[in-house]
């Protein structure tokens, strides 16, 4: 089959490398039709695949009707094409490293006040297994700009708000893509810590994250609380966190990722103190999950209002998850909580500036009314890196209908 290529003066290209059909916007590849599906190649399953970066991680996207019908075989199938159980995913496309182990599933919305489901799942490297617990805000970057693409969504001029239904939380967010003349654009001004380069922002407004999974913004009735005699603040928005002070760990708020990685003591003191936290969270068996996440807090240093170190939750995030900038950020606008105590006050609507590994992140914060939510809104940029089929030696499965996608991804 040809590819059409179409450049914005109409010129026509072909070439052999596929079914899909494409027209060239300002150095961008949009597809216009799309025949792809799930099929066998010799003797390899094939499934269509945009690989994207969103934020500072990066995964494949899926469409939930081209996947298994059945969770376990989706699983299995995920873990394959991530090449999980080596350290370095070297049969996969996984990067080996939990940042780059990510994928998301994406389907229309069956809820009324959302235009896509967006099923996160986080593949872990060395170990069999897929966490659909947590949500991704970095992932989540990239999401509208994919579902424009995909055709789920029409685009406006010059913007273009995708309604997000977050199946891992139950959650709504707002992702605002800009769209001239009906296009999704990738290169533009913008620039976040941990991410080279420059691109297009993409504004994220989480309106209501606090219970992403509990149901409760302080899941044990608490704003402050100790576990081992050490002072915790247990917080459930957009994504459940153990916030710690660093010096009470004896550790510096200032130290490296690979520092706290290498320090196997602090390590395994961190996990101690993640699953008690996890179960006076409700959250069960939280060995065996990535939540509660453990957060380090510190004074800033480089002209913030918080110094943070983020756990994913068994090795230190080289910059911030945005579910934790988001969680982190509510906290300190929550009275009692160990972010308030060290912030202070802050004025809302208003910002507060996080400082991590990699740099800052600012995330905005407002309320509709005295007694509303707080929403929380921050800008990342994401990127569409590469669109194909990738292969399994899984035997054909039976591929979710649009009714099965969304029973499988509402039971996450």
């Amino acid at each position: 089959m040809l590819i059409r290529y179409q450049s914005s003066k109409n010129q026509q290209f072909t070439d052999q490398l596929g079914s899909c059909q494409y027209r060239i916007t300002e150095g961008s590849f949009i597809p216009y039709t799309h025949q792809s599906n799930t099929r066998m190649s010799n003797d390899l399953l094939s499934i269509p695949c945009v690989l994207m970066r969103g934020g500072t991680s990066k995964g494949p996207f899926f469409l939930a009707s081209e996947l298994p019908a059945d969770t376990a075989e989706r699983d299995r199938l995920l873990l394959e094409v991530m090449g999980s159980g080596h350290p370095l995913q070297i049969d996969g496309i996984g990067g080996g490293n939990a940042l780059t182990s990510k994928v998301a599933i994406i389907d229309r919305s069956s809820h009324p006040d959302a235009d896509v489901d967006y099923l996160f799942a986080q593949v872990r490297v060395e170990q069999q297994v897929v966490d659909t617990s947590p949500n991704c805000g970095n992932m989540l970057a990239a999401v509208g700009p994919y579902a424009i693409e995909r055709g789920l969504v029409q685009a406006q001029d010059p913007q273009t708000e995708v309604r997000v239904h977050n199946v891992n939380t139950g959650k709504l967010i707002i992702a605002t893509v800009e769209t001239p003349g009906g296009n999704v654009v990738y290169r533009g001004d913008t620039r976040i810590a941990g991410a080279p380069g420059s691109a297009s922002p993409v504004r994220l407004s989480f309106l209501d994250a606090a219970g992403a999974r509990t149901g409760k913004l302080l899941p044990s009735g608490h704003a402050q609380e100790t576990i081992d005699g050490v002072p915790v603040s247990l917080i459930d928005c957009a994504m459940p966190m153990m916030l710690v002070h660093a010096e009470d760990l004896g550790v510096r708020g200032d130290a490296s990722p690979a520092e706290l990685n290498a320090d196997a003591a602090f390590m395994a003191r961190l996990e101690a103190l993640r699953i008690e936290a996890g179960a006076r969270m409700g959250i069960a068996d939280a060995g065996s999950k990535v939540i509660p996440k453990p957060v380090l807090l510190s004074a800033p240093q480089h002209g913030g209002q918080l110094q943070v170190r983020y756990f994913m939750p068994h090795q230190c995030h080289t910059a911030l998850a945005i579910t934790g900038a988001v969680g982190i950020a509510t906290a300190a606008v929550t009275s009692g909580t160990l972010a308030h105590t060290l912030v202070g006050c802050l004025p809302l609507p208003g910002s507060i500036t996080l400082e991590h590994p990699s740099g800052a992140l600012e995330v905005g914060l407002s309320r509709s009314a005295d007694d509303a939510p707080v929403i929380a809104s921050v800008v990342r940029t994401a990127r569409r890196l590469f669109e194909g089929r990738v292969f399994a030696t899984s035997p054909a499965p039976a591929r979710a209908s649009a009714t099965q996608a969304r029973q499988w991804t509402s039971a996450a």
